[in-house]
């Protein structure tokens, strides 16, 4: 029944036969089917009515400007009845690109974050050990053990300035969005932000993020262990700062990173799952259905990694079973990608039971077999597959779909765990009320700034203050300091428009492929440019459609 109260609101607005204005209750002699058009409106065939005179100014103008604000309210509210929360599905696979998965006769995949989905629980401990290896290796303060991991403090896909020490969000138009910059655990003012850069929002091209999401002094933080990697460096910074101890910027940022890399190089990571993979690997059941469902339809499928063998074979014993490789065709450990993708050099190992490396030259690539580091390019020659026939999963915009979709044409598909909690909160009924109002808020400025006496502009701030507030609360829906990984206020954020360029699907498990059969064809919805907008709730005005404001509008059309 959800949808049912949308659709009976959204009848009253659909479109005339033959003439693509609105159809309304009742008909009209100038316009078969539409009814009275409303002051100023317009449909091929009928005649132009006068606009309806504004009124002079002053308090009279003011009072006309809210009631305009109040009709579009009500509008608002009947068009979005309180059971049209929950359409979108966390479950759902979405298409960026029009792909069918009949045509698709090869499966890659990621191991981790892609076969292997982690718990959050993961998270904390790989804080706090690298934060053990600052103080007890790198000889930082003992006060930085005080700090414990916050989950809820940074999101994926932020950009940390290295020599002024800025974590920030930034959109896909290179500019940060104000409210979103911290130093340490505090937020910076935005007129310091903009003094920083110069008297500008925006971070130019040379100092930003390269194809691999590093600049020369800009790093972009795109994979799910850099949560505790920013938690870290915020954590460290914020005691220098509150301690008055002079450090060197680009020092620390090293020494962050190093220390989290000790945690992985080490094996802290893998000892911690393979202790215990049931509070660590989830979706073990679904990834087996998953990759058994696959083989059982024909299809070739095929891992590549940068994990160590024994640590993959350790989890997919767990998640799929002791035969787990002869749902394989090739299997490649240690690939040590983004390079594996572009670098001719390094030629494949095969790897025994116990992990030793054979010295025989590849020729072929076995199934069954385990294989270690190489190359795309021999992996393409020696497998021929090629083009859109394959299709790859993996959790890193950049090592691991970047170049394969940009280079040799690959499908790729991006897991997005994020993105099924983001949904939930898309469905609530605050978020879609806020969101919407937002909306009609906007256009309200938009169309009534024409008004420039002193009552208006009042009337105007208040809109804009309304607006500010309303923005930051659905900010703060997702995450107080950061808000969507997908969107700033009204733009793409950075990683959303790397997500669009590099992925054809996106999804929050690998799981959600159980939701479509293997002939499945996605198919993306036409996404509007700004000139094919579709009727939002501030441009109801088009063709004959009687709306709060038209008449005020009429003038300067």
């Amino acid at each position: 029944m959800a949808g049912a109260g949308l659709r009976a609101a959204a009848r009253r607005w659909l479109p005339c036969r033959g003439h693509g204005g609105p159809r309304a209750s009742s008909s009209s002699p100038s316009c078969p089917g539409c009814g009275p058009p409303g002051p100023g409106a317009h449909c091929p065939g009928a005649p132009r009515s006068a606009p309806a005179p504004a009124p002079a100014g002053g308090a009279e103008l003011s009072a006309h400007l809210w009631a305009r604000y109040q009709d579009m309210r009500r509008l608002v509210h009947d068009l979005l009845p309180p059971e049209v929360c929950s359409l979108l599905n966390p479950a759902a696979i979405y298409a960026n690109n029009e792909i069918s998965l009949r045509d698709v006769e090869v499966y890659g995949f990621d191991y981790d974050y892609t076969l292997a989905q982690y718990a959050d629980a993961l998270h904390p401990e790989i804080f706090s050990a690298a934060r053990d290896i600052l103080i007890e290796h790198y000889k930082y303060p003992e006060g930085i053990r005080k700090y414990d991991y916050d989950p809820s403090f940074a999101i994926r896909g932020l950009h940390y300035d290295i020599q002024k020490s800025l974590l920030m969000k930034i959109d896909a138009f290179h500019y940060v969005q104000l409210g979103t910059a911290y130093r340490g655990l505090q937020p910076v003012p935005d007129e310091e932000v903009i003094d920083l850069y110069g008297g500008t929002q925006h971070i130019p091209l040379y100092q930003m993020s390269g194809f691999y999401g590093k600049g020369p002094s800009i790093k972009q933080f795109m994979d799910i262990f850099s949560l505790p990697e920013m938690a870290l460096l915020s954590c460290v910074v914020d005691h220098f700062l509150g301690h008055g101890l002079e450090f060197d910027q680009a020092h620390l940022y090293k020494d962050v990173t190093d220390a989290i890399r000790d945690v992985h190089v080490k094996g802290l990571m893998y000892q911690w799952i393979e202790r215990d993979m049931e509070k660590y690997i989830l979706r073990g059941d679904e990834t087996f259905a998953v990759l058994s469902r696959l083989v059982a339809h024909g299809k070739q499928l095929f891992l590549i990694t940068n994990s160590p063998f024994s640590f993959v074979d350790k989890g997919m014993r767990h998640m799929v079973g002791p035969d787990w490789r002869q749902l394989f065709d090739v299997v490649i450990v240690q690939a040590d990608k983004p390079s594996f993708f572009t670098d001719r050099r390094k030629p494949f190992r095969k790897l025994d039971e116990k992990g030793s490396l054979h010295w025989d030259r590849i020729t072929r690539l076995e199934k069954g077999k385990i294989y270690r580091q190489g190359n795309l390019y021999d992996f393409l020659r020696l497998t021929e597959w090629r083009g859109p026939r394959v299709l790859y999963f993996g959790d890193h915009l950049y090592s691991d779909l970047a170049d394969l979709m940009l280079r040799h044409g690959w499908r790729t598909g991006a897991i997005i765990p994020e993105l099924e909690r983001e949904i939930r909160i898309i469905n609530t009924e605050q978020y879609m009320h806020s969101l919407t109002w937002q909306q009609a808020l906007t256009g309200l400025l938009e169309r009534m700034q024409t008004y420039q006496d002193a009552e208006s502009q009042q009337v105007l701030a208040a809109w804009m203050k309304e607006r500010q507030e309303l923005r930051c609360i659905t900010k703060a829906l997702f995450n107080a300091q950061f808000g969507s990984i997908f969107r700033t206020f009204h733009n793409p954020t950075y990683f959303s428009r790397r997500l669009v360029r590099f992925s054809d699907l996106y999804m929050a498990s690998l799981s959600c492929l159980l939701n479509y059969r293997v002939d499945f064809t996605f198919y993306p919805r036409r996404t509007p440019l700004q000139h094919e907008a579709p009727l939002w709730m501030d441009q109801l005005c088009t063709g004959c459609m009687k709306t709060p404001f038209l008449g005020d509008m009429a003038h300067i059309r």
